[in-house]
């Protein structure tokens, strides 16, 4: 068989499954499995999300935390993503997380539950967004501090400015073709890859021996600068590496776009992961090697630091307005006819991404919260749909990517852990509450929750009166129209075409 007749047979695959779960093909299916990994492991993007992210682990702990820290989460992020892996296997579409709790869970709460899951999916991808925006632009300020030797220290208002610029310049370039998109995974996969090996050879090598440490100082050493109890504080520490490595559903939104989705969807969420973890615990190492022994020196330092998910954002958004549970869902759920991508929604995720831009501008603490508000959304989205799959009285059918008899206890971690870890990452940074270190994650996401609550009960107008969970895009025979939301998920291939 050709290559050209091998991929018109995926694609013919991959819309009857499409078909099967109840959408019409609308994106291009432009990326292969290398790509859909690239899209991926970009969104992570190692090393500036962990230099972003470092002043929330060295405080807890220091060389301990990010060492061993990282160790101990990259054990259970494992889960998450096999748990996921086999979610993304099952039903590849761009929906994710909101689409599979509607089909998983019980029917009395799936409309309520999809809805909120739904929104908070939504908040989520746009405040990682936001957060690594906003991280870049701190980075470039920080270099131009350091190549003027200090003489120029950004404020806040600066950074927001470059933040902004950014923000534009990354919403053009998803604005591009979605086969544009995808060949550019390659270049971003070696640049990540090659930036990662030049810091884990080179920092050793160009750094002072005065700033040298000894394995027992970067394996052993703990020092806590919270006032928390140390047992708690190491725990806190997790914030990096669960930053670093998430969004695990981010590939799962590309789906639609993606050839042989149900294999390779799986295949880049485990690869990212495994990927990421390794090479983001090598960098911790090398880091406790040669970042010297003053902790607080290197926290309070002047340019204020030690050291993709736009696309995945405007799937989301895309397909929670096909169904029609977002506002203005009617002139979002839109798909240029020259590019092939959803424009709008791109434009959407920008807008309100910098609008949370701004909140950074109240303080150090608030700034925090975009990505503890990643991290916390995506974990009450992804423990919500895993449990749906067995607590529901919905059928699971196993994709090509099963896990066998180890697929209950892998759930069953994963959701234990990512339960605790929401709990526990909506404490504030210090036990003494105060305006510099209030949690304000906890409060930004208890609010999507509130307003998206009330928007479903309103009276009249309320999603409750006319949301149907995940549409049917698909067109059905005649049996098919007549059928129930409940009803919809189980139609057959025979009972759908495209």
């Amino acid at each position: 068989m050709s290559q050209a007749s091998l991929e018109n047979s995926e694609r013919a695959k991959d819309e009857n499954l499409l078909a099967e779960l109840g959408y019409k093909q609308e994106f291009k299916r432009d990326f292969n499995r290398f790509e859909l990994f690239g899209l991926g492991f970009s969104i992570v993007g190692v090393l500036p999300s962990l230099a972003t992210v470092l002043v929330y682990s060295i405080p807890y702990g220091g060389p301990v935390v990010m060492v061993w820290g990282w160790f101990v989460c990259s054990f259970f992020l494992a889960f998450i993503g096999m748990a996921m892996a086999e979610l993304g296997s099952a039903a590849p579409t761009s929906g994710g997380v909101y689409y599979w709790t509607f089909k998983y869970s019980s029917e009395r709460y799936r409309h309520f539950l999809c809805w909120i899951i739904g929104y908070i999916n939504t908040i989520t991808y746009i405040s990682a967004f936001t957060a690594v925006e906003w991280g870049c632009a701190v980075q470039i300020m920080a270099a131009v501090s350091i190549g003027t030797d200090l003489a120029y220290i950004p404020t806040v208002y600066h950074i927001y400015g470059l933040f902004v610029a950014l923000a534009l310049l990354h919403a053009s370039l998803c604005s591009l073709a979605t086969k544009v998109i995808a060949r550019l995974q390659v270049s971003f996969i070696i640049v990540n890859i090659a930036i990662c090996f030049a810091v884990i050879i080179g920092l050793p090598t160009s750094v002072p021996p005065e700033l040298k440490n000894d394995a027992a100082y970067a394996f052993k050493h703990f020092e806590n600068l919270s006032s928390w109890p140390s047992g708690f504080a190491f725990v806190l520490g997790f914030l990096a590496p669960l930053w670093v490595v998430g969004g695990f559903d981010s590939t799962v939104h590309i789906s639609e776009e993606a050839r042989n989705a149900n294999v390779a969807i799986p295949w880049a969420i485990m690869s990212s992961v495994v990927l990421s973890c390794n090479l983001g615990w090598a960098l911790n190492i090398v880091m406790a090697f040669t970042m010297g022994k003053d902790l607080p020196n290197i926290l309070s330092n002047p340019i204020g630091q030690p050291f993709a998910t736009l696309t995945s954002s405007s799937r989301q958004i895309f397909a929670f307005s096909r169904d029609g549970a977002l506002p203005f869902a009617k002139y979002l759920y839109y798909m240029s006819p020259s590019q092939g991508i959803p424009s709008r929604c791109v434009w959407f995720s920008v807008g309100i991404g910098i609008l949370l831009g701004l909140i950074p501008l109240a303080g150090a603490a608030a700034s925090g919260a975009i990505f503890v508000l990643g991290v916390i959304g995506q974990y009450v989205c992804n423990a919500t749909v895993i449990s749906a799959r067995w607590l529901g009285p919905t059928k699971f059918e196993y994709g090509p990517f099963n896990l066998g008899f180890m697929s209950l206890p892998v759930s069953v971690v994963a959701v234990l852990f990512m339960v605790l870890m929401t709990v526990i990452l909506c404490f504030p940074a210090e036990p003494e509450v105060t305006a510099d270190t209030m949690n304000y994650a906890a409060l930004v996401m208890g609010a999507v929750v509130l307003l998206a609550s009330l928007y479903y009960f309103c009276p009249v107008v309320g999603g409750r009166h006319w949301f149907e969970g995940p549409a049917v895009t698909v067109d059905l025979k005649e049996r098919g129209k007549d059928t129930t939301p409940q009803e919809r998920s189980s139609i057959t291939k025979e009972e759908a075409s495209t």
